[in-house]
C-alpha cells in the first residue's frame, strides 16, 4: 500500500478523492436503504396475498380479484419488482460509481482509501507519541 500521506497530492486531489469516498459511500448507504425498501413491500405483499384470501372466504370476490389481478402480479416501480430496482441499481449506478471511484483512486492515490482520515490520526498520534 502506498503512502496515506503522499505529498504528491495537491490538496485539490485530496478533496476530490475525499469527496468522491464520501459521495460513493453515500451511494452503499442508499443501497442499503433500497434493500430494506425491497423487504418492506414483499412483506406487504405477502400481507395483501393474505388479505385476497380473506377477502374470498368473506365474500368479497370483486376485492380479492382485484388484488390478484391487478395490484399483486403489478410492479412497484413501473412494471419492475422491487427485486428487479434492487439488481438493477446494485448492476448499473452501484457498479458504476464503485469502478469510477476504484479508477480514479488508482491513478491519483494507488489505490488508496481513506487518506483524509490516515493524515488524521497520524496527526492525532503524533501529537501523543501515540503507540499501539
Amino acid at each position: 500500500m502506498a503512502d496515506q500521506n503522499n505529498p504528491e497530492l495537491s490538496a485539490a486531489e485530496k478533496e476530490a478523492l475525499y469527496d468522491i469516498q464520501h459521495a460513493t459511500e453515500h451511494v452503499y448507504q442508499g443501497f442499503g436503504d433500497l434493500i430494506a425498501f425491497h423487504h418492506k413491500v414483499g412483506h406487504a405483499m405477502d400481507k395483501l396475498a393474505r388479505a385476497e384470501e380473506a377477502l374470498r372466504e368473506a365474500g368479497h370476490e370483486e376485492f380479492a380479484d382485484e388484488l390478484r389481478e391487478k395490484h399483486l402480479p403489478s410492479g412497484a416501480v413501473d412494471d419492475m419488482w422491487t427485486y428487479e430496482v434492487v439488481e438493477t441499481f446494485r448492476h448499473g449506478f452501484l457498479a458504476d460509481i464503485t469502478e469510477f471511484d476504484d479508477r480514479v483512486r488508482s491513478d491519483l492515490a494507488d489505490g488508496d482509501h481513506h487518506i483524509t482520515e490516515s493524515e488524521q490520526q497520524d496527526e492525532w498520534r503524533e501529537r501523543v507519541d501515540w503507540e499501539p
